[in-house]
């Protein structure tokens, strides 16, 4: 269960399912009304199943795969991503009745709000065993005192009727310890699933990703990928590379609310010629051998997937440091760590990596010699396994 079966935790919820043993498993995908009219989203009957939930899925959605891998789609119209007490308490209504429906033996939800009244819901509805993935958590140090807490407080609640986590990066396996969100027992360490092997850049890619491109010859080029969203940074992306030399080019992937103010701010900076907003993109695997460095400028993280499919495609690395992107990026090892909110200090680590090509490969190798297995669809598949098959049990059962 999902509320947007996109991005990031969209693949992972999506890879993971795919690498279930088939002739061990019914799998189904429960996502929001992400992609309905309002008033379709605010039935409390708004229940699509199958074909008719593909149909009427968002762009970027990643429904039609599965359902093309055989799987039962199951889109709940109130389920939406923004905080909305009318909505929640009738998505709470109709996920309780669609899951004590379809009788599941283990319900596993992803992202924060899908993740609160998905358990609830699964507890309500009988579920035998319910567990949920942090992929990072919807509270941070962004956010007022007050916010933060009441996060933390339903985080709380939701954990009462959980029985097995998985944590996406070692510090959100810290946070939760150290705020008592679940005990050691429920807890595994677990990692972004991603075919690393295909991002491996064939001869000849980098030059035809440029051309599809339409780049400048002998251009240097800094990209990344991400929602345009407060979360993500692209305006600390575009000022630092305001702050880089004239042969340097940006690209950054996705789409989002900021665009139109991203599209002005480039502007005013005076950098339009050289950065492109390409919105979203369901090729990322052919757009990324045009990057001679990938440039994460995120106020807060889980563990992207991004940044392993950079890893996989040999793209040098430059993230802000926060939680958990130090899993993957080594300060000087495997990459360059900058602090949050820091377009000069962001602009000088890139300036660093591309005045330095062997370094920058160097670090590229080691990131790749890192990642190794873990990070594979085939492993976290049998990480659900043993997890859904496990012993642990949630504190409270009604």
């Amino acid at each position: 269960m999902i509320t947007r079966f996109n991005g990031g935790a969209g693949q992972v919820a999506l890879n993971g399912a795919l690498a279930l043993d088939p002739s061990g498993y019914e799998r189904a995908i429960v996502t929001g009304g992400v992609g309905m009219d309002s008033e379709a989203a605010g039935s409390l009957a708004e229940v699509r199943y199958g074909e008719d939930a593909v149909a009427h899925a968002a762009a970027g959605d990643l429904t039609p795969r599965a359902h093309a891998a055989g799987m039962e789609i199951v889109q709940v119209g109130p389920l939406v991503p923004q905080i909305s007490p009318r909505d929640d308490r009738a998505a709470l209504r109709t996920l309780t009745r669609v899951l004590a429906e379809g009788r599941y033996d283990v319900v596993h939800t992803h992202s924060a709000k899908g993740g609160v009244i998905g358990r609830i819901a699964a507890a309500r509805a009988g579920v035998p065993r319910i567990v949920h993935t942090w992929h990072g958590f919807p509270f941070n140090e962004f956010q007022s005192r007050a916010r933060r807490y009441a996060y933390i407080r339903l985080e709380r609640v939701a954990a009462k009727h959980t029985d097995a986590f998985l944590a996406i990066g070692s510090e959100t396996v810290t946070t939760a310890l150290r705020l008592g969100l679940a005990t050691p027992e429920r807890i595994r360490l677990s990692w972004p699933a991603v075919d690393v092997a295909a991002y491996a850049t064939a001869p000849g890619s980098r030059a035809q990703a440029r051309r599809r491109l339409d780049l400048p010859l002998g251009v240097k080029v800094v990209g990344s990928i991400g929602r345009l969203t407060f979360q993500k940074g692209p305006e600390i992306f575009v000022r630092a590379l305001a702050r880089l030399p004239e042969d340097v080019f940006g690209l950054w992937v996705g789409g989002g609310a900021m665009a139109g103010e991203l599209e002005r701010l480039t502007a005013r900076l005076g950098v339009g010629d050289r950065m492109r907003w390409l919105g979203h993109r369901d090729d990322v695997a052919a757009v990324l051998p045009a990057f001679d460095l990938m440039a994460m400028a995120s106020r807060w993280e889980g563990l992207p997937c991004v940044l392993v499919e950079a890893i996989g495609a040999g793209i040098p690395l430059v993230a802000t440091a926060v939680p958990s992107n130090q899993d993957l990026v080594l300060a000087g090892e495997t990459g360059l760590l900058v602090r949050p909110e820091d377009p000069a200090g962001l602009a000088a680590a890139v300036a660093h990596l591309l005045d330095d090509p062997v370094a920058a490969a160097r670090m590229a190798e080691r990131a790749r010699e890192r990642v190794g297995g873990w990070f594979s669809p085939e492993y976290l598949g049998e990480v659900l396994d043993a997890t859904y098959r496990g012993a642990s049990e949630r504190p409270y059962r009604a």
